[in-house]
This record gives C-alpha cells, structure tokens and sequence, in this order.
C-alpha cells in the first residue's frame, strides 16, 4: 500500500484562498513546506509563481488550485479526492530564466523569471535596443515600447497579449517578442533556442529610459540587460491527468 503523500497548504492573502486552505486543513494533514511531499498552492497564478519562486529553495512538486481569476497554472478547485488526484496528476517540469542587468551607473542586479524577463520604457519616450543573440548581433536598432523573452511555461501570459507564439514545454525554445514594434514596424520576433543567450543593450539610456523586469524583479534605469535559461534549476508542477500542462498550451491555441 502506497504511503499518503504528505501535503503543505498554502493560500494567497485572500479570503476565499484562505477559507479553502482552512477547509482543506479539516481534511487532510497539513505539514510544514520542508516537510512534504507536495505543496497544494491555493490562489491565481500570481500566487503559483510566488509558490513556484519560493520551491527554488526546496525542489517540491506544486499542485495548484484556482482561487483566482484566470488560472491557466492551476487545477480546479475541489475538497474532494485530492490525494488521488496528486497520485494521478501529470508532471510538467518548467525551468527559469536569468536575468543579469546593468544600470547605467554601473550596479548589477540578477533575478530569476518563470515566466518572462521584460524590458519596458519607462517614459513617454519610445525604447532604442540593440539585440545580440550568443554575442552575435541580430538588430542594430528596435524601436519600441519594449520586448520580452518568454519561456514555454510564460508563452501564454504576457507573451501572448504581445502576439507572440505559444510554445509547447517540449519545444525547447523560447519567445522573443516586441512590444509595440515601430521600427522595423513588421518584426514580429524570433524564436531561440533555449540554449541561447540574449544581450539587449539600451541605446540612449539617459534619453529614453528602460526598466527591466524578471517576474517580481525590476530594475530601472538599465543599460544592459542579459538573459539565459537556468537549465539547472528545474521546478514541478503537477496537472489533473486529464487536464495536462500540454492539453491546455494545445487548447490555447484553438482558443477563438
């Protein structure tokens, strides 16, 4: 007989994630994140990035529940059957990537983003980039509102509302796409190999401000930004079987 994995709840500061988190504890044994098997993450997808940022430190499986809005990270909220659901749930392996960005005065900051790492105009002013790809340049010159690098896990948040591609988790690519291109106007983007690394280099940086920004990270006033996949760090996240990570990026782009 197969042991009953040990659960840690957590809940988004709401009170609904709370209640549920409550309602759950009544029915299963709760135990501290260091010692469980999975952690059950109770919120949006805001708060599965929080859980997913905070693993980093301890590698555990996440099962999510949506008590948010969109949910696309989550599996639906139910008392019943959470054990089995666990035992039967699918593994989608997801892996971060590293920002390294230089301010113009010369401080360095680093982050980590599961989603995307963005750079975004800080003022009315249009952003000037320059873009290298594995210390080759790839554009002298994008004038924008700013850009993104996504990872499959992130191609269906913001990189999507950019118009960027959805990527399936086995592509083992990932999205670079503009926001808001002016020049060259029709540049929709590129796809990388996730072995790849990029350089965006701020043109103009006193006149035309950028802030960079890798999940809860933002560093302003940037003049040189780097990005690369951690391929190390790897986290789990766990799907209802039948609701697979993969069904739901294969359904998003059917979506009308």
């Amino acid at each position: 007989m197969t042991a009953q994995p040990r659960l840690a709840l957590v809940a988004a500061d709401r009170p609904d994630a709370v209640a549920a988190r409550r309602a759950l504890e009544q029915r299963y044994a709760g135990v501290p994140v260091d010692d469980a098997d999975v952690i059950v993450a109770l919120g949006g997808d805001g708060f599965m990035l929080e859980t997913l940022h905070a693993a980093l430190q301890v590698r555990k499986p996440i099962f999510g529940m949506n008590m948010g809005s969109v949910g696309f990270l989550m599996n639906d909220f139910e008392e019943d059957g959470l054990v089995e659901r666990i035992a039967q749930a699918s593994p989608t392996v997801v892996h971060p990537l590293a920002m390294r960005a230089v301010t113009v005065t010369g401080e360095e900051r680093a982050g980590l983003a599961i989603n995307e790492v963005s750079l975004l105009r800080q003022t009315r002013q249009s952003a000037k980039l320059a873009i290298s790809v594995d210390d080759r340049v790839r554009m002298n010159e994008l004038i924008c509102d700013g850009i993104l690098v996504a990872t499959p896990a992130g191609s269906t948040a913001y990189n999507l509302s950019a118009h960027g591609p959805v990527v399936p988790l086995g592509a083992g690519v990932l999205a670079l796409t503009p926001i808001s291109a002016f020049r060259p106007r029709r540049w929709r983007g590129a796809l990388l190999p996730h072995t790849a690394s990029g350089t965006f280099e701020i043109l103009e940086a006193d006149k035309r401000p950028v802030s960079a920004v890798a999940d809860d990270v933002e560093v302003r006033n940037v003049a040189r930004v780097e990005v690369a996949e951690r391929r190390d760090l790897a986290l789990t996240m766990l799907f209802d079987a039948h609701r697979s990570y993969e069904e739901r990026v294969l359904a998003e782009q059917f979506a009308s």
